[in-house]
C-alpha cells in the first residue's frame, strides 16, 4: 500500500463483503459497493447502489407484531458484465481458479481497478483488467471499463451486459426477516440507439428511480455489434458475440447514469437518464473529468502527516476522508438529505441519520461549510414533525428523534434482534433525546467557525430556540430545589432502564449527567444566539414563537439549576443511581469471550442484564470533555453552582475508561480525544485503533453492512483539531498543538470566517499562513499570543512545553481509582 492506494492482493472470499464496502464508490447522490460485476447477490457477494436520501417503508410480521421499517433502498443494479468461452456456463470469481488476483482503490484519483488472471475448468487462462468510477464531476454517472485479453486460447466469446432491478434488500443479515421488496419495476426497455433503460418506483415512498446504460465493445480498434437484446420484466440484456484470439486484448466500455423523481430540473427521470448516457463523452474522457474533480477536492481536504509509528496512519486517514467526501460532497448541497452513520455505502442503520453529525460536521465545517450548512437544513426542514412529535409527548418546543430518516419522524424500531441469543428484544434507544442538545451544538459551532449570521437568522435561531423549549419543558422540578430530566438514554446505550424495570414499560433513566450539562449549555446559549440576529428579526421570530421574557427567565432559571449527580469524591455519576450498580466481573467474562465490546448481547444472551453493571458501550460523561474545552467545562460547572477543578477531569477520564467496553467505533476516537493533553501516547495509540475501526473491521463482521462515517470523520477531526488545539470561540481562531510524540508533522488547510489557513505545524513550531483573498481580517490567538490575521499574511509560533503532570501522582490518582473500582474485578486491560 502507498499513502493513496489501499490494495489488496489475493481473492479471499471471506473476506469480500469488507472490501466491497471499503471499496465503494460514490459522489454524495448515489454510492456503488466495490462489488466484482461478475456476481450476484449471496453469502460472499453483495451489489448494492444507494441513492442518498432514498428511503421507504414497509410493514413486515416480526415476533408477532406488524412493524413498519423505514430503509435506504438499494437500487437497480448497473454492474453486470459477464463472460463464457465457446458457449460454456457463465464465469464467476467463485468458479474458477484465481491465479493472480490485486485490486486497487485509488483514492487520489477516486478509481477502483481489479487486475486477475484465473483459469477455468478447461485449462484456458484469461486476464481481465477492469476499471471503475463514479463521477465526482457529474453525479448522475458510473463508469466501467473490462480489457479482457485471452492468454493460452483461442474461440467465441460472449459478453453480457446487463442493468437489473430484480433487486431486494439483503445486505445486513438480522434484517432478513423483514420484507425487503422496496422496488417495483415500471419499464424494461432498449432504446433505438442501444441504451438499456429499466424505469422502477419505490413501493410506498412512490419516488421513480431510472436506470440507462450503454455497452460497446472493440476488438482491434472495430466496435463489435450487439448480437442479442433480451428485455423482461425486470432485466434488460444485451450480449456480444467476439472471436477471441490468443493475446488480444478485447475492450468493453459500459456508461450508466441514475435519476430519480426527486431531481432538480428534470422532466421524467426515464427520459433523462437515456439522454444522459446518450450524450455523455466516452470512458477516457468522462475519468479525465472525474480526477479533476477529485483533485480540487483533494487540495481543499487534504491532511498530510509524517509519523515515526504505523506507516499506513497517512493512508488510512485519507481513506476516512475519502468516504466521507463520497457521503457529502457539493452534489449534497441541492439535495434534501442528512448524513448518516453509515454512509450511503450500506443497509446498517436502515441509512437514517442520528447523532453522529456531531462528529462529522466539524471537519466539513473548516473545510467545506456549504455542506455543513446544507445539511443543518435537513434538521430544520423537518422542524414542524419535531414540534409535532413534542405535542404528542406531552411537551413544548421540537423532540427531534434518535433516528431520522424521510420525514423527520421517529424511525428508531422498537423491537430489535439480539444476533446471538436469536431473541427480539425492545429497544429503548428512541429515549435519547439528546439528539437535540447535540443538534444545538452544531449550530453554535458552525457560526462560530464561519459567521454565518444570515443562516442564524433564516434557520438556526428558530431551530436552536424550538430544540431549548422543549429541554425547558421536560425539566421537572425536584424536592432539593433542582430540576431534573427523567425518563432518558444517554449516549452510552447499554443502560436502557433501571435493574429490574421491564424496559418496555418502565424504561429510561433519571438525570444523565450528559444530557443534564448539555442542556444547562444550550439553555444559556438560547440569549446568545438571539443576540447574534437583528434586533428586527429578533423580534419578529420572538412573535412568531410566541417567546417572550417570562419564558426565557425560566430558561435561565433552569441552565443554573439542573441536578448533576456529583460524587463526594468528584465523580460524576454517568446519571441517578449509577453508584449504586454492581461492578462488572471483567476478568470472569475476559476469559469466557475473546471479544467483549458488545457486552449487552452477550449478557442478554446469557440471562443477565447489563442495567445491573457499571458498565458502558462507549463515552457517556466524557462527552462532556470531548466537546468542551477545559476553561467551557469550568463554566458550565459554575453556573451550576459547581466548583470542578480541573484534575477532576482526568479522575472522571480514567473512571470510566475501566468501565467502557468500546461497543461502539466511536468510543476509541473519543477516548484519544479526551487522553490527549493528559496522556498523549495513549492517545496516539487509542488515535491508531480508531483508524482501524472499519480497515480491520475490528467489531467483527459489521464493516461489510457499512462504513462507520461517524468514526471516520471523528478521527480525520481527532488529527484536525484535537491535536492542533483548534477552538473557534468569540470570534477567535485559537490554536494550541500539541502533536503526539511519534507525529513529526501536520500540514492542514482550514477556512475559517472566509480566509482559507495554511497550518505547518512541526513539534517545535506552528505556521498560519493565509492565502490571498478579498476577506475581512480574522484573528487568531496561539496560548494569549494573538494576532489580526489579513489575506496574504503569515505568523509562525514557537511551541512552548507544556508542564508535563507529575507521573507520580498521576500514577497514585490511578491506583486510588482502581482501588474504589471493587479490587477483585478491576481486572480489565487498560485500553
Amino acid at each position: 500500500m502507498t499513502a493513496w492506494s489501499l490494495v489488496y492482493n489475493g481473492y479471499e472470499p471471506e473476506k469480500e463483503g469488507l472490501r466491497e464496502t471499503l471499496c465503494a464508490l460514490g459522489n454524495g447522490y448515489i454510492v456503488s459497493r466495490g462489488c466484482a460485476p461478475d456476481t450476484a447477490a449471496d453469502d460472499v457477494h453483495y451489489p448494492g447502489t444507494y441513492l442518498a436520501g432514498g428511503y421507504n417503508r414497509l410493514v413486515s410480521n416480526v415476533a408477532g407484531h406488524e412493524i413498519e421499517n423505514e430503509d435506504l433502498v438499494n437500487l437497480p443494479n448497473w454492474l453486470p458484465l459477464m463472460l463464457r468461452i465457446e458457449g460454456g456456463e457463465w464465469i464467476t470469481p467463485d468458479g474458477v481458479d484465481q491465479i493472480d488476483y490485486r485490486q486497487t482503490l485509488d483514492l487520489r484519483q477516486g478509481i477502483l481497478s481489479r487486475m486477475l488472471r484465473f483459469r477455468d475448468a478447461e485449462g484456458r487462462v484469461t486476464r481481465w483488467d477492469e476499471r471503475r468510477f463514479v463521477s465526482m464531476h457529474d453525479p448522475h454517472l458510473a463508469a466501467l471499463s473490462v480489457t479482457v485479453t485471452p492468454e493460452n486460447w483461442s474461440g467465441a466469446m460472449t459478453l453480457r451486459t446487463a442493468i437489473d432491478s430484480r433487486v431486494v434488500n439483503w445486505g445486513v443479515a438480522r434484517y432478513r426477516a423483514l420484507d425487503g421488496r422496496h422496488i417495483e419495476t415500471l419499464d424494461s426497455l432498449c432504446s433505438d440507439t442501444g441504451v438499456l433503460a429499466v424505469r422502477a418506483r419505490m413501493r410506498q415512498a412512490r419516488r421513480e428511480i431510472a436506470l440507462a446504460a450503454r455497452t460497446s465493445v472493440e476488438v482491434d480498434g472495430a466496435h463489435v455489434a450487439v448480437a442479442r437484446t433480451e428485455t423482461l420484466a425486470d432485466i434488460a440484456t444485451q450480449e456480444f458475440e467476439v472471436e477471441a484470439r490468443e493475446g488480444r486484448p478485447i475492450r468493453t466500455e459500459k456508461i450508466a447514469a441514475y435519476f430519480n423523481s426527486q431531481d432538480n430540473a428534470i422532466s421524467e427521470p426515464l427520459l433523462e437518464a437515456v439522454n444522459h448516457v446518450q450524450h455523455a463523452h466516452d470512458f477516457r474522457e468522462l475519468k479525465d473529468e472525474h480526477i479533476q474533480a477529485w483533485a480540487r477536492l483533494w487540495e481543499q481536504c487534504d491532511i498530510r502527516i509524517e509519523t515515526t509509528a504505523d506507516e499506513d496512519a497517512q493512508l488510512k486517514l485519507r481513506l476516512h476522508i475519502f468516504h466521507l467526501l463520497q457521503t457529502a460532497s457539493v452534489h449534497s448541497v441541492d439535495m434534501d438529505v442528512g448524513v448518516p452513520p453509515r454512509g450511503w455505502h450500506g443497509e446498517a442503520y436502515r441509512g437514517h441519520v442520528m447523532w453522529d453529525e456531531l462528529f462529522i460536521f466539524p471537519y466539513l465545517t473548516l473545510r467545506m461549510p456549504v455542506l455543513t450548512r446544507a445539511l443543518l437544513r435537513y434538521r430544520y426542514r423537518r422542524l414542524d414533525e419535531a414540534r409535532r412529535a413534542a405535542r404528542e409527548a406531552g411537551f413544548s418546543g421540537a423532540m427531534f428523534p434518535w433516528m431520522s430518516g424521510s420525514n423527520g419522524r421517529e424511525e428508531t424500531q422498537r423491537i430489535h434482534l439480539n444476533p446471538k441469543s436469536g431473541r427480539w428484544l425492545p429497544d429503548n434507544s428512541w429515549r435519547q433525546r439528546h439528539i437535540g442538545a447535540a443538534i444545538c451544538y452544531n449550530i453554535w459551532e458552525y457560526v462560530e467557525a464561519t459567521d454565518d449570521r444570515d443562516f442564524l437568522r433564516d434557520y438556526g435561531a428558530e431551530l436552536f430556540l424550538e430544540i431549548a423549549r422543549f429541554w425547558s419543558s421536560i425539566a421537572q422540578r425536584r424536592s432539593d430545589g433542582r430540576y431534573g430530566i427523567r425518563g432518558v438514554m444517554g449516549p452510552d446505550e447499554f443502560h436502557t432502564a433501571y435493574p429490574g424495570a421491564d424496559p418496555a414499560t418502565a424504561g429510561g433513566l433519571d438525570n444523565n449527567a450528559y444530557t443534564n450539562l448539555m442542556v444547562s449549555w444550550l439553555l444559556s446559549r438560547a440569549v446568545d444566539v438571539l443576540d447574534l440576529i437583528p434586533s428586527d428579526h429578533k423580534v419578529r421570530l420572538c412573535d412568531k414563537l410566541g417567546l417572550g421574557d417570562e419564558e426565557l427567565a425560566r430558561w435561565d432559571e433552569v441552565s443554573r439549576n439542573l441536578f448533576i449527580p456529583i460524587r463526594d469524591d468528584g465523580i460524576i455519576s454517568q446519571f441517578e443511581g449509577y453508584e449504586t450498580l454492581k461492578e462488572f466481573p471483567w476478568k470472569q467474562f475476559g476469559e469466557k469471550y475473546q471479544n467483549l465490546q458488545r457486552l449487552d448481547r452477550i449478557l442478554e444472551a446469557e440471562g443477565e442484564d447489563p442495567n445491573d453493571y457499571k458498565v458502558s458501550k462507549q463515552a457517556d460523561l466524557l462527552m462532556i470533555f470531548y466537546l468542551f474545552s477545559r476553561e467551557e467545562i469550568e463554566l458550565i460547572f459554575n453556573r451550576l453552582g459547581h466548583e470542578f477543578p480541573p484534575e477532576l477531569i482526568f479522575r472522571n477520564i480514567q473512571y470510566y475508561v475501566e468501565r467502557t467496553s468500546h461497543g461502539s467505533t466511536l468510543s476509541w476516537l473519543t477516548h484519544a480525544w479526551v487522553l490527549a493533553r493528559a496522556d498523549r501516547q495513549r492517545s496516539w495509540q487509542l488515535a491508531l485503533k480508531a483508524l482501524d475501526s472499519d480497515i480491520l473491521d475490528i467489531q467483527g463482521g459489521t464493516t461489510p453492512e457499512g462504513i462507520h462515517l461517524g468514526a471516520m470523520a471523528g478521527t480525520v477531526d481527532l488529527i484536525q483539531r484535537c491535536y492542533t488545539g483548534i477552538e473557534t470561540r468569540s470570534g477567535v481562531l485559537m490554536l494550541n498543538p500539541r502533536l503526539p510524540d511519534e507525529v513529526q508533522r501536520l500540514d492542514a488547510t482550514v477556512r475559517y470566517r472566509r480566509q482559507i489557513l495554511d497550518l505547518k505545524i512541526t513539534q517545535e513550531c506552528l505556521t498560519v499562513s493565509s492565502r490571498v483573498a478579498t476577506a475581512h481580517p480574522v484573528t487568531i490567538s496561539y496560548r494569549g499570543r494573538t494576532r489580526e490575521m489579513s489575506p496574504g499574511q503569515s505568523f509562525t509560533f514557537r511551541l512552548v512545553p507544556e508542564a508535563k503532570p507529575d507521573r507520580s501522582e498521576r500514577e497514585r490518582e490511578q491506583e486510588r481509582v482502581q482501588k474504589e473500582a471493587a479490587p477483585a474485578e478491576q481486572e480489565k486491560k487498560i485500553i
